[in-house]
């Protein structure tokens, strides 16, 4: 059965062998680990994680590759293939005995709302394996200072570790895309070292910092951070977003946020 593939789901189907076995040494699945692949495409690097993992749940959304996948591993047993949207399942409903392992070759155009809400649902997963764009991956794993560092940054490394692997070329896709892709590694934090006291506020200023990268953060902050906080703090209102670290960001909203209650905890 030969499947095109098909720009509205974002498709780009793996086929370089040696690209293809970096990655299957990078996760090193074990004969106990239940792993869950989203987006299996063709099945490219389905066939060799059947053959080491214990069990293997894949999510497809796109029916005529639902029906190609059913066929081709029709007789593995450990195999079980779901057809849903990634970005609507809840994939801690798949754990059993072992903490999910997840690895997939994301849509560019939706994978960052995919490892957001990947990432709502940290009690289940052990780690995580994507192909991405490599400008993104070089957005997450950037660190204070950096100029690709910003809310994505910021937002991603407070919920996991983020292990930039290798950088995969176009050519390792069919049809090429036209970017540079990489291969990542994320690790939810188990436990998180961030204790983060109002989650919705922290977003709110996180993404309202960074609104206007080149202002201070005592402009771009103005209506949600009162001067005295910053002082309490020691954090300098008149540095850029870029300049915090993501334990500042914590620090600055939970100081801010029990302020703006009048709980006077500064």
């Amino acid at each position: 059965m030969i499947h095109a593939p098909r720009k509205r789901f974002g498709q780009n189907f793996l086929h370089d062998r040696g690209i293809i076995d970096r990655i299957i040494q990078a996760i090193n699945p074990a004969a106990d680990d239940h792993l869950v692949e989203i987006g299996p495409g063709q099945g490219a690097i389905t066939e060799q994680l059947l053959e080491l993992a214990g069990k293997l749940d894949a999510i497809e959304l796109d029916r005529d590759l639902v029906a190609l996948l059913q066929q081709r591993f029709a007789g593995k047993q450990n195999f079980t293939l779901h057809s849903a949207d990634a970005l609507k399942f809840d994939f801690c409903s798949l754990q059993t005995d072992q903490l999910l392992r997840l690895v997939g070759n994301l849509p560019y155009n939706i994978s960052t709302p995919i490892m957001f809400h990947l990432l709502e649902q940290p009690a289940c997963i052990r780690d995580m394996y994507f192909m991405l764009q490599k400008e993104v991956v070089d957005r997450m794993a950037a660190v204070p200072g950096n100029k690709t560092y910003g809310r994505l940054s910021v937002m991603l490394q407070l919920k996991c570790r983020v292990n930039p692997l290798f950088n995969i070329g176009p050519g390792a896709f069919n049809p090429p895309p036209k970017v540079e892709s990489a291969f990542v590694q994320l690790q939810p934090w188990k436990p998180s070292p961030y204790q983060i006291n109002d989650t919705l506020f922290l977003g709110q200023l996180v993404t309202q910092a960074f609104s206007q990268r080149r202002k201070t953060l005592r402009n771009t902050l103005k209506k949600l951070v009162d001067p005295a906080v910053f002082g309490h703090l020691d954090i300098d209102p008149g540095s850029r977003a870029e300049q915090l670290a993501p334990a500042d960001f914590v620090r600055l909203a939970n100081a801010g946020s029990a302020y703006r209650q009048g709980l006077d905890q500064l």
